[in-house]
């Protein structure tokens, strides 16, 4: 692949001598300069083809387990979900920058991002339907559980990371939110401590410019978050969420950077939410439909398509391979999923106290005379 120069999108840099390359902070700056790759037609330093047919079946993978969830929701197979449609080049481009060392904090957004890592999507549409059997040790995939507070996992991902320098360890931290949490106390707690401790973190923001039904104008005067980084001392580089190789080139040098001991850095990527909030919101009382249908018409997994066929290394029959096999492993999940049986009451009892009290067993068997059978 050619090599790529040129290192667009850098702002608010923390040192006090300007690197070649960086460019003037956040304020200065349009959303026409977003960082891209595919709308430039340009490739990236390092990625061969096999690693671009990579991205191409991680985001056919999340697409499909993403479009098959809002299915079983309406189906009543699992419960309220958050959709991420549109949002898939964000979650790739940005966990194949990572090394199997780092950790990763998702929020509810980032559901099935786990999926990256290994975790069976069975295992998610679990966590979706309140079973037992979605949750999973995150020290097995170094993916921590999904977070659906607004930003409390920010200082959790912050302490992490800081704990791996205190170790001495390479690894890093990703830390995945929305433009809303920025609002919120516990993303300014954890940057801040990021920063102060040179903690190896990437912030990585997914502005769909939506806070459920809240636009961005509404919750900052800043012209861009990337301003925020600044105020901290945290260099910080904005992209077009929807192109999954500027995705992936930005947090490949937020890696670097904090792996090399640079300290945190924090990304913004740009979107525009083209699917409701979640399957309990109805947008159309608040947002753009001509700005959704536009965004529909370029939507990250197509747009990627459109630039591998031009490159000459996708063409019709590895699509639907691709395709078909990403949606027989979820309806084998879903499967898996009906076939598992209901939990037991006496997890309600379990892990609540080291020594439980006498009082329990009692307790335990008044319920399930109550309710009759594992859950009534």
């Amino acid at each position: 692949m050619a090599q790529v120069s040129r290192r667009a999108g850098i702002v608010g840099d923390a040192s006090a001598d300007a690197r070649p390359g960086t460019e003037a902070p956040a304020g200065a700056r349009g959303e026409d300069e977003l960082r891209r790759v595919i709308d430039e037609g340009r490739e990236v330093e390092g990625v061969g083809e096999q690693e671009l047919l990579e991205l191409y079946r991680s985001l056919v993978l999340l697409r499909t387990y993403d479009e098959r969830s809002l299915v079983y929701h309406r189906q009543g197979r699992i419960g309220t979900y958050a959709i991420f449609w549109n949002h898939e080049a964000m979650q790739v481009g940005s966990v194949h920058a990572l090394a199997e060392e780092d950790w990763i904090f998702p929020s509810y957004r980032e559901s099935a991002i786990g999926l990256l890592r290994g975790i069976s999507p069975s295992t998610i549409l679990h966590w979706w339907r309140g079973h037992p059997a979605g949750w999973w040790n995150p020290a097995d995939y170094n993916v921590a559980s999904i977070c659906v507070p607004i930003g409390t996992h920010v200082p959790h991902a912050a302490g992490l990371a800081w704990g791996k320098k205190l170790k001495g360890e390479r690894a890093v931290a990703i830390v995945y939110f929305g433009d809303g949490a920025t609002s919120e106390g516990s993303f300014h707690e954890g940057a801040n401590f990021a920063a102060v401790m040179g903690a190896p973190l990437i912030l990585f923001c997914n502005n769909n410019q939506w806070a459920i039904s809240t636009p961005v104008s509404a919750q900052t005067r800043a012209e861009t978050l990337c301003a925020k980084a600044a105020g901290y001392g945290i260099p910080a580089l904005r992209v077009d969420g929807g192109d999954v190789l500027a995705v992936y080139e930005a947090t490949r040098e937020a890696v670097e950077r904090a792996r090399s001991g640079g300290g945190p850095t924090f990304v913004e990527a740009v979107s525009y939410r083209a699917a409701p909030h979640a399957t309990a919101d109805d947008p159309r009382a608040y947002i753009d439909l001509e700005r959704v249908e536009e965004e529909k018409r370029n939507e990250c997994v197509g747009r990627y398509e459109r630039y591998l066929r031009g490159l000459g290394i996708l063409d019709d029959p590895l699509v639907e391979t691709v395709r078909a096999e990403a949606l027989e492993r979820m309806r084998r999940a879903m499967a898996e999923v009906e076939a598992e049986p209901e939990p037991d009451l006496a997890l309600l009892f379990e892990h609540v106290y080291a020594n439980p009290p006498a009082s329990f067993a009692a307790e335990l068997a008044e319920l399930r005379r109550i309710l009759g059978g594992p859950l009534g």
